[in-house]
């Protein structure tokens, strides 16, 4: 027997089994959950390498496809054999790794949002500033003396809705509202993407139009030093969750060949880490606007500072987080060995 032919006749079924073994984050969870479905499968597979492991080396094959087999062999016993613990890992992992990974994977969806939106808002802003009674042609009056009162350091619902009373209230107040546009926002998606798109501008025109006539109220500065705490959660989560829509969207009208459920499915696990990071975000976001925002007692000048700071925490953290090099540099030496050996 040569090595080669062992390779290619074994070489699948290695595969298969270092899918699951080296699988993480939310791949990990349903390549789990495809192994519980045939749960006999694995152990046979294990045995598989195992003895594809003795027979590489009483044949004497190249070391690399012997610490291959080594690997696989440990990895899998130790999922077979090993303790069920609780473990912060995954989630540490999703935070860390898999959910900016995701976000930056398809930065050109995120662009193009964040254009939508920020695009609307700033412009918005600008018409309702120049001319102030525009903003009567985007929302009622009602709701904009609401928006006057809310930032009226003189009024007695300063930075609370009316009906709010408590931090606990206004959390729970604020939740509701967050986790429920995000998810207009995404399933807008359903409808190629046209939803989505509708509720991100939407979104970017309101607050726009918000922010111009505060402005000219005159109470920007109660404005700003409310929203910069909370805004970098929760408008870059309204983004994402945008751009899983329209992810969602983009595979509902161009399926590459498969049918639309099949193109649906694979879309719901590419965005499944976007969705559910954006609604962790909206609800940090919510805990900031509780419990933070409407620290008016606070001075101006350390609640702008912090503001800034989470922003700049925020960026750093879908630029940089998950970037690492020394495990794919190993994985990538590793193949080249075995592919000149072959």
């Amino acid at each position: 027997m040569t090595q080669r032919s062992f390779i290619n006749r074994r070489e699948k079924n290695w595969k298969e089994l270092e899918l699951l073994i080296t699988a993480s984050g939310w791949k990990k969870i349903f390549a789990r959950r495809d192994m519980q479905k045939n749960a006999a499968w694995f152990p046979q597979a294990l045995r598989q390498v195992n003895g594809d492991l003795n027979t590489a080396r009483s044949n004497g094959f190249d070391p690399a496809l012997i610490e291959k087999l080594n690997h696989l062999t440990l990895e899998g016993n130790h999922i077979l054999y090993g303790p069920r613990s609780f473990s912060l890992r995954p989630l540490s992992e999703f935070l860390f790794r898999i959910f900016p990974r995701s976000v930056r994977i398809h930065w050109k969806s995120f662009a193009a949002c964040s254009l939508i939106f920020f695009g609307l808002a700033f412009f918005t802003a600008l018409v309702c500033i120049s001319f102030p009674d525009f903003v009567y042609e985007l929302m009622p009056p009602w709701q904009a003396a609401n928006l006057e009162d809310m930032y009226n350091p003189d009024n007695p619902y300063y930075l609370r809705p009316r009906e709010i009373s408590t931090d606990a209230d206004m959390f729970g107040f604020y939740i509701y509202n967050n986790i429920s546009i995000g998810f207009m926002t995404f399933a807008g998606g359903l409808l190629a993407g046209i939803g989505s798109l509708f509720f991100l501008a939407f979104n970017g025109i309101f607050i726009g139009a918000a922010a111009g006539h505060i402005i000219n109220c005159g109470h920007q500065n109660t404005f700003f030093s409310f929203v910069i705490g909370h805004s970098p959660f929760e408008l870059t989560a309204i983004i994402i969750s945008a751009q899983a829509g329209f992810i969602l969207g983009y595979n509902l009208l161009f399926t590459k060949g498969k049918s639309r459920g099949a193109s649906l499915r694979e879309a719901g696990k590419t965005v499944l880490p976007l969705i559910c990071g954006s609604s962790l975000m909206l609800v940090i976001a919510a805990i900031v606007e509780a419990f933070w925002s409407s620290r008016h007692e606070i001075h101006y000048n350390i609640r702008i500072g912090v503001g800034s700071a989470l922003i700049l925490l925020v960026l750093i953290y879908f630029v940089f987080a998950g970037i690492s090099t020394g495990t794919s540099n190993r994985t990538k030496n590793r193949e080249q060995r075995m592919e000149t050996n072959r």
